[in-house]
């Protein structure tokens, strides 16, 4: 029997999350795509927190989208509340999505500000 496309994203997301680890001084910058807005978080695994989050939901990009100039926004954005919160290296968790479109241009944004990765 053939598996649902979400199913599918759900291996593929457990799979990454077997590897990849955030800690306090270097989280996890995850990110989430819905189908109109895309949003990230830098997350502190070992006390299970989020630190930073940045999304094209937020005042700063009114009317923006799921596109790959607003993902490349959110990922500035993500990349300057890291800066004012300390954190200069992350390790980037792709969340089961392939690294192209918004997703490749959030991780280019949130280079282009700062982040290591």
């Amino acid at each position: 029997m053939a598996l649902a496309k979400k199913d599918m994203w759900k291996r593929r997301k457990l799979r990454i999350r077997k590897k990849v680890q955030g800690t306090e001084t270097r989280p996890r910058l995850t990110i989430f795509r819905s189908g109109k807005h895309i949003y990230a978080q830098l997350i502190d695994d070992t006390q299970g927190r989020t630190i930073v989050t940045a999304s094209t939901v937020e005042k700063e990009l009114k009317e923006a989208h799921c596109n790959k100039e607003f993902a490349t926004q959110v990922g500035k954005l993500v990349a300057e509340r890291a800066k004012q919160a300390k954190i200069a290296q992350v390790v980037f968790d792709r969340n089961g999505y392939r690294y192209h479109g918004c997703v490749k241009a959030l991780a280019d944004g949130a280079r282009d500000g700062g982040l290591k990765f």
